[in-house]
């Protein structure tokens, strides 16, 4: 009689090792922002080799973190796990296993089955935390929010500074990307307020010095636009990575679809960026001295209006091939808004 009851004891504590996550950091609760970063952690029950954690926080929907390019948290051999989140009233961690692809938001998490192992929700802790130093420039009549958190942009984790960015006397806006370490740290500014379809002129001085894995964007994006791309319409200035490249391109996204991007040659000195918003059409124009240098008008995949901010960066491109070796600075002396 002892086997059986031995295999059956046995037997028993197998079905109870679920394999199930804890946690045991938790962020204070958030509504949610792009600027700020906290710390969260917790411990794997149960798991196996390969099973990696998925993170998200609740900001009105979930967000997967820390960033849409990083989604996936590594689990220790001691089962622990660690990484950084933005603010959110939840939180949620997902045990996967390879091969699953989280979303970059969802409205409900995914239930455990399948490549989804388990699945854990908390509250966020106490009150909210107290939101990081913000940074504001008066830049050609309009107020703009200086970036200090990381974001995806380039595929990769990149790196911001809130010294990285400033007005000169003149009114000009500098932004610059520097080396610090290993790592580049680069600059961004975004309006404090969305302007909607209209004409977006931006007056540069020559780019033409650029390290060729250096990139310069003039944008619009929307946090929560991920049904329309964000509302991502960019003039970037990059040849990223390859000295052999142009150096310029207008882009409707997703970039990925050929027929939205379009390459040209940006010629040293300076010159006015422009892209005109309007239903279903956005006209892109570069032109130096009254003369044109590029132009091309896209009817296809263009965003309606919502929520989106103008933003202007300057970071290294994380996939360059050939390394940044010099610092790099963009002068922009004016932005214009036309509705």
């Amino acid at each position: 009689m002892v086997a059986p009851i031995f295999f059956g004891i046995l037997a028993a504590g197998c079905r109870s090792l679920q394999p199930s996550i804890v946690f045991t950091k938790v962020p204070a609760a958030g509504e949610g922002s792009p600027y700020r970063l906290d710390a969260i952690e917790g411990r794997v029950t149960g798991g196996k080799s390969g099973q990696q954690i998925v993170l998200f926080a609740k900001a009105g929907v979930w967000w997967v973190q820390p960033l849409s390019a990083q989604p996936f948290t590594a689990v220790r051999p001691d089962s622990t796990w660690s990484n950084l989140t933005h603010p959110g009233t939840e939180y949620a961690a997902l045990l996967v296993a390879s091969g699953f692809v989280p979303p970059v938001t969802t409205q409900d998490l995914p239930h455990a089955g399948g490549a989804v192992i388990a699945v854990s929700t908390v509250k966020g802790a106490g009150y909210p935390a107290a939101p990081p130093p913000r940074k504001v420039l008066r830049f050609s009549g309009y107020d703009w929010d200086v970036r200090s958190q990381p974001s995806d942009r380039g595929g990769r984790p990149n790196s911001y500074d809130l010294s990285n960015a400033w007005t000169d006397a003149e009114g000009f806006l500098h932004l610059h990307a520097v080396q610090q370490g290993d790592n580049w740290i680069g600059a961004e500014v975004s309006l404090t307020h969305s302007l909607g379809q209209g004409l977006y002129l931006f007056t540069v001085r020559d780019v033409s010095h650029l390290d060729p894995a250096a990139a310069m964007t003039l944008c619009t994006w929307d946090d929560l636009g991920t049904d329309q791309h964000h509302r991502e319409v960019d003039i970037e200035v990059s040849r990223w990575g390859d000295p052999a490249s142009k150096n310029a391109q207008y882009v409707v996204q997703p970039f990925d679809e050929p027929a939205n991007v379009v390459r040209f040659e940006a010629p040293a000195g300076p010159l006015t960026y422009s892209f005109h918003w309007e239903p279903g059409r956005v006209s892109f124009k570069t032109v130096r001295d009254s003369r044109l240098v590029a132009a091309h008008e896209f009817t296809s995949g263009v965003p309606s209006p919502g929520g989106e901010l103008v933003k202007i960066n300057l970071y290294v491109f994380p996939k360059s091939q050939i390394p940044a070796r010099r610092p790099s600075e963009v002068i922009v002396e004016k932005f214009e808004y036309l509705p």
